[in-house]
């Protein structure tokens, strides 16, 4: 690679807690690119990244340090901030959902946020990367070389598997070949991954959210039936996938770097990024299949 990375003595899987900074950023950036998303991406590497790993080298054949190698890809490249990204608009959002029920739109709460989702990156990674940084509209930042992959496009006989074991999604065509893996969320003690045979009934794009009490154990007794606007920061992100299990659907969420680590209600939690690639991926009546 012509950074000048010194990735050729890199060992994959296991090996990945020894990976230099670098070494891991650059991998991490592959990954992304070849559809095995690390979720968040933040130069440091985990179990999200490790999965990832292996699920590319099962998938491929081969190592991820040889892929990274053939790549020929610089790992981050330049971004000058426009004019409308420094506009945005950016707000904060109140934590309570009676209060979130009030606003039209759940946005991003600052530039370094909405930029760090378009580079599905973490905001702590973009600020590493540019220590003297501003972040206002035409200075050049150095950002995660995602955007150049290929937009994903679906295919006949897609379906879904979602892992509660590895907290994984991945996505096989009718070949059984997997064209694209990313990590999740999948429920709690108190929500359990309903684990099953179950169909996409309708893909909703910058959803509202429908938000009942009834249906979460943790919810304040306060409060009452309310439809949350839509927007990244919204509960389900900027995707909701609709399943035949009621109440169910695999979505986004506004804390990318909680998904793979954190529970759930119950539902499939995904990156933004992540659930509208899926959702690019598939179409209504694509079968998804709960594992243990």
């Amino acid at each position: 690679m012509g950074s000048g990375i010194p990735i050729a003595a890199q060992k994959p899987t296991g090996a990945t807690r020894k990976t230099a900074p670098a070494d891991m950023l650059a991998l991490q950036v592959m990954l992304d690119r070849a559809r095995f998303s690390p979720g968040e991406i933040d130069g440091k590497g985990g179990p999200n990244t490790t999965r990832a790993i292996e699920a590319f080298e099962r998938a491929k054949g081969t190592t991820a340090a040889a892929a990274l190698i053939t790549a020929g890809e610089e790992p981050t490249v330049s971004y000058v901030i426009t004019a409308d990204d420094e506009a945005g608009p950016f707000a904060a959002i109140p934590e309570d959902t009676m209060e979130k029920a009030k606003l039209k739109h759940l946005m991003f709460t600052s530039l370094t946020e909405a930029l760090a989702e378009r580079f599905h990156a973490s905001p702590a990674l973009l600020k590493r990367l540019n220590p003297s940084a501003r972040f206002v509209a035409g200075e050049s930042i150095i950002v995660p070389n995602v955007m150049a992959a290929p937009e994903p496009t679906a295919g006949d006989g897609v379906s879904i598997t979602v892992s509660k074991g590895t907290s994984a999604l991945t996505l096989t065509d009718g070949s059984g070949a997997v064209i694209y893996h990313a990590p999740v969320t999948t429920g709690s003690a108190h929500d359990p991954l309903p684990i099953g045979e179950w169909t996409v009934t309708a893909i909703v794009r910058n959803p509202t959210f429908n938000y009942n009490p009834d249906l979460f154990w943790d919810a304040d007794p306060e409060h009452a039936k309310a439809k949350l606007p839509p927007g990244p920061n919204g509960p389900v992100g900027l995707v909701w996938i609709d399943l035949s299990k009621p109440h169910y659907g695999i979505h986004g969420t506004p804390e990318p770097g909680t998904v793979g680590h954190t529970s759930s209600h119950g539902c499939v939690r995904l990156t933004n990024w992540d659930a509208s690639a899926v959702a690019a991926l598939i179409g209504k009546g694509a079968k998804v299949f709960f594992t243990q």
